[in-house]
């Protein structure tokens, strides 16, 4: 349908005899007068309609009219253009009209022969009765005679009636310019004037005056009687038709919108150029990083290259030198290849550095400062507190200081941008969105009488079962686990106190290998007086060890023996998987390993499994304590777990024992009293395990994508800053090695550097708090927001670009100042070199200390990948060949 409106709706198409009845109506004479006498012309061919409609033809006076308008353009064209219609055949209706428009006699047109015939369109009774019915209105004047070639014009609105008293020549009148239908109504006027047409001299009698509405008014007629000259309604109408077509130029709106949507097309366009230029710049600056990383790590290749062939040659040397008759340890045998060497060195052991002075002390008296930054000597001693209280308050004053500092002036990007960041506090950061959407659904929203009152101290049974099956799917149990072996306590801190207590009696201890989560030891301490005995592990890979702090059963043994050398009963062993906070996950065999080592000493294995679904790389795979066939001792090994890290919502107190030791949950369950959770909070976590479906399919996926972008990022940030630190895929942390910011390399200096990054508005957790036995080592959480990691990484390389100054300012002054010695290498344990001291002569290395460092070069990168027996002996034979040689003879 035409867009515009009802009004113009366009019928079907007219037909032969249609179009002739409709000529023969319109071309009479006072009909033409008719339409040349008003501006208002509709109601002229809705009566030609009504006369249509008796001789049995339906159309409309809108139809008729638009008819008529479009046969008028086309004789117009072919006039203007002198030459045949579409198809070269000649208009049959032209010849009609041409006589209406030039006041020639009208013709008729016979649909029988095909052909024009002369008649006049007068004649006959159908115009008669077009007369008798439709013009016989006394206030339309047909007495005087016009020019027929006048067309009627339908204007919408006349600002004027006034005619001009003495219109200018045509040619020189001006005006806008408008569209191309404008000019060729326009010229079809001026050349209807400057022809010798009757109409340029027809005089219309003064005391005539019609009004366009089509009855008389006096006053118009009164006031005609001054004008002197009556204007050509040829100029008058075209006059009229710039007037109107002027006015609704300026008020058309489609202007104003066609303008709007320029501009606004401009605007995008200029968005688009802004947007593309900082795409571009931030390509730009990704590509140069890119290049600054490979050209680091070429280098650091190179190095390490370097290194181990330095190592080789110091070999070499000294199995010369035993073979000439100094004794050693290690004798290869006659006719062992090069690949052969290799696996046989790299299986050995080597030996060891020194343990620091703090590990060489007794236990005793390690323990006075074991659980915090500073010693009990610098708190002052309340009157008020028990003996117990106050070494609670110790506590509370020494491992809360950062976490205290940051709750004081926590940072938000708008109300305290400059605010600290905490990278201290292990919390996952980085799904509030899924998990507010999942827990203020409709079916978390239950509140029953039961959940209102005192339930099951070990947790409501609905509960306890859904953990059961939760833990059975996840954790991969050969068997269903049992609800009646699962207790629900407020959190795994609150499960570590339960077990200490019921498991130790004041004064014993519990084996755990360092460093590890410091919350452990208030939770132990502070409710049973259990202390902690510790298996301290090294970045070094010596021994048995194949990467950075990697715990063995030799490292548990040792711990084991010099505790109850001192007299310690140790009860049992603590172990954390995936380890907080070096990211470590432990194989089945290690896991065997450990359980067997604990049944041969009877020692309860606690397992701390709270990180198990944060495993965000599909190259690391979990297992479980409670996916084993079989455990070795059953009766002795507990398992914990909660949803404060996996399901991100650190703000919910839960946590879960599952044990099938009936005594010890008995025991645990008379402490679930004072640990219990509320009966919402139950049903709540009920339900959010019980939604298989959405774990795995929604929060699962996003939260393992998130950890491990937010990962990506701070470990570029440490490769690009030449930070080493252990590549793990687990956990939210990462363990860096800030030790060659250390002069000195204490405790004291490390307490400085947390204090100066604190100071800077970004917490860290420093390897004191730890338990770690090297100082220097910090613990960085990178499961937050990009914008906070972005502005905390960038005030983390601010202190560390400072402190590198000042300690190259130092060791200006000091030349012969030694580096420290003994820092981890890796391109896969630990990222990056940090000022490694080479052996300096084979007199004052042993053959064991060479191989337990090439050992340690071999394993801390893929060279050996890369650099094959078969490959070397492919490209370089003749060195090969050699070299075989020179090992056979040895």
């Amino acid at each position: 349908m035409d867009f515009r409106g009802k009004k113009y709706e366009r019928g079907s198409n007219w037909s032969d005899p249609e179009v002739v009845e409709l000529l023969q109506l319109w071309a009479d004479e006072s009909v033409q007068m008719e339409l040349e006498s008003c501006l208002r012309n509709q109601h002229v061919f809705n009566r030609i309609a009504e006369v249509l409609r008796e001789k049995g033809i339906h159309r409309t006076g809108d139809q008729c009219r638009e008819k008529i308008k479009k046969m008028k353009l086309e004789y117009r064209r072919i006039k203007d253009n002198s030459k045949a219609p579409r198809g070269g055949r000649t208009w049959k209706f032209y010849e009609v009209m041409d006589r209406v428009l030039t006041s020639r006699p009208a013709l008729a047109y016979s649909s029988l022969s095909g052909s024009m015939m002369a008649q006049q369109v007068l004649q006959g009774s159908m115009v008669e009765s077009y007369h008798h019915h439709q013009f016989t209105s006394p206030a339309l004047p047909f007495g005087h005679s016009q020019h027929p070639e006048l067309m009627e014009i339908k204007c919408e609105e006349v600002n004027s009636d006034e005619h001009c008293l003495t219109p200018e020549p045509p040619a020189a009148m001006s005006y806008q310019q408008g569209s191309p239908e404008e000019h060729e109504m326009e010229r079809a006027f001026l050349e209807r004037a400057q022809n010798n047409s009757p109409i340029s001299r027809v005089e219309i009698p003064i005391e005539t005056s019609v009004s366009p509405s089509g009855f008389s008014e006096p006053n118009m007629a009164n006031s005609s009687r001054i004008q002197n000259v009556v204007p050509r309604p040829g100029f008058s109408a075209l006059h009229r038709l710039r007037k109107k077509r002027k006015g609704q130029r300026v008020k058309d709106p489609l202007d104003d919108l066609l303008l709007k949507t320029l501009t606004s097309q401009r605007a995008m366009e200029e968005r688009f150029l802004q947007m593309e230029e900082r795409r571009f710049q931030r390509d730009l600056d990704v590509e140069e990083r890119r290049m600054q990383l490979e050209q680091r790590r070429f280098e650091l290749e190179r190095e390490h290259e370097f290194r181990m062939f330095n190592v080789f040659a110091q070999m070499l040397s000294i199995l010369k030198q035993s073979h000439s008759g100094s004794s050693s340890s290690v004798v290869m045998p006659r006719g062992l290849d090069f690949s052969q060497a290799l696996s046989e060195i790299t299986g050995m052991g080597g030996g060891g550095g020194d343990l620091q002075e703090m590990r060489a002390r007794p236990l005793s008296e390690r323990r006075v400062d074991m659980h915090g930054f500073c010693s009990p000597s610098d708190f002052q001693r309340s009157p008020y507190l028990s003996a117990r209280g106050n070494i609670a308050s110790i506590f509370r004053g020494s491992t809360e200081e950062g976490y205290k500092a940051y709750h004081a002036d926590k940072y938000d990007e708008d109300k305290n941008p400059n605010g600290i960041i905490n990278f201290g506090t292990s919390e996952n950061k980085l799904c509030f969105d899924l998990m507010s959407k999942r827990l203020t659904q409709t079916d978390m929203n239950l509140m029953e009488p039961p959940l209102l009152q005192y339930p099951d101290w070990t947790g409501h049974m609905f509960l306890r079962e859904e953990v059961a099956r939760f833990l059975t799917y996840y954790c991969k149990a050969p068997a269903p686990l049992k609800a009646e072996n699962v207790i629900v306590l407020n959190g795994c801190g609150s499960l570590f106190s339960a077990l200490a207590t019921v498991l130790c009696d004041p004064g014993e201890a519990v084996l755990i290998a360092t460093p590890f989560y410091g919350g452990i030891t208030q939770s132990v301490f502070l409710y049973g007086n259990v202390k902690l005995v510790y298996a301290y592990l090294d970045s070094k890979i010596t021994g048995t060890s194949t990467r950075p702090f990697q715990l063995t059963v030799e490292k548990l043994e040792k711990a084991l023996q010099n505790a109850q050398a001192e007299g310690v009963t140790v009860r049992a062993l603590i172990l954390l998987n995936p380890q907080n906070p070096l990211g470590d996950i432990y194989s089945l065999s290690e896991l065997r390993d450990y359980l067997e080592f604990a049944k041969r000493h009877e020692l309860h294995v606690i397992v701390d499994e709270i990180y198990m679904l944060s495993v965000f790389d599909e190259s690391a795979t979990f297992h479980s304590v409670l996916g084993m066939d079989r455990l070795p001792d059953p009766q002795r090994t507990h398992v914990m777990w909660g949803i404060t890290k996996d399901f991100a919502v650190s703000g919910i107190r839960f946590g879960t024992l599952y044990t099938e030791n009936q005594d010890v949950a008995n025991a645990v369950a008379s402490l679930c009293y004072f640990h219990g959770v509320c009966g919402p909070v139950q049903h709540k976590v009920a339900q959010l395990l019980r939604d298989r479906d959405w774990i795995n399919q929604v929060y699962l996926r996003a939260n393992r994508a998130r950890l491990k972008a937010a990962h990506t990022y701070v470990t570029d940030e440490l490769k690009t800053l030449g930070v080493p630190f252990l590549n793990r895929n687990a956990g939210f942390f990462v363990w860096i090695d800030f030790r060659k910011y250390l002069k000195t390399g204490t405790f004291e200096e490390e307490m400085l550097l947390w204090k100066r990054f604190l100071d800077n508005k970004v917490l860290l957790s420093c390897g004191k708090a730890f338990e770690c036995s090297e100082p220097g080592w910090f613990r960085i959480i990178f499961a937050d927001k990009t914008h906070r990691l972005q502005l905390g990484m960038q005030r983390i390389r601010k202190v560390l670009e400072e402190r590198e100054q000042e300690i190259l300012a130092e060791e200006k002054e000091q030349p012969c100042q030694s580096e420290q010695d003994g820092k981890a290498d890796s391109t896969d344990e630990v990222i990056f070199v940090s000022r490694h001291q080479e052996p300096t002569s084979a007199s004052s290395s042993n053959l064991g200390d060479l191989i337990g460092l090439l050992q340690q070069q071999m394993r801390s990168s893929d060279w050996l990948q890369k650099n094959t027996a078969e490959q070397f002996a492919q490209e370089k034979p003749e060195i090969y060949d050699v070299f075989s040689k020179l090992v056979g003879k040895q």
